[in-house]
């Protein structure tokens, strides 16, 4: 079993920054893919980014290339999603997950473990 806690949502104005963190209580975190994933109201949970275990390969949805980075940091278990430029379109619940294996994926589907969510709020 897995545990992920995320951290670092808020509210933020159209055009800021916000950066989101997930820490992983297993020490074989770095061997797994990891991926960020949202949730707006009222709709389907969707991909945001993905990372493979070396973060050689990274996968990113087209509503965020160029505005997003995600990144991870083995050694302590985390992993990170930089989020600039943001927008409305952008107010979701953000997940973190983590995928037995080393191949990233922007599938939810394709997800093992889940971390309970962290509000990201953009205003207008």
């Amino acid at each position: 079993q897995v545990q992920l806690v995320e951290s670092g949502g808020g509210l933020v104005q159209a055009g800021g920054s916000l950066r989101l963190s997930c820490t992983a209580s297993r020490r074989t975190f770095s061997t797994y893919a990891m991926g960020w994933f949202r949730q707006g109201p009222g709709k389907e949970r969707e991909s945001v980014a993905a990372i493979n275990w070396s973060s050689l390969m990274r996968a990113y949805a087209d509503s965020v290339k160029g505005r997003f980075t995600i990144s991870r940091d083995n050694a302590k278990g985390t992993v990170y999603l930089q989020m600039n430029t943001l927008k409305p379109e952008d107010t979701a619940l953000y997940y973190c997950a983590v995928r037995r294996g080393d191949a990233y994926s922007l599938r939810v589907d394709d997800y093992d473990y889940w971390g309970q969510g962290t509000q990201v709020t953009v205003s207008s």
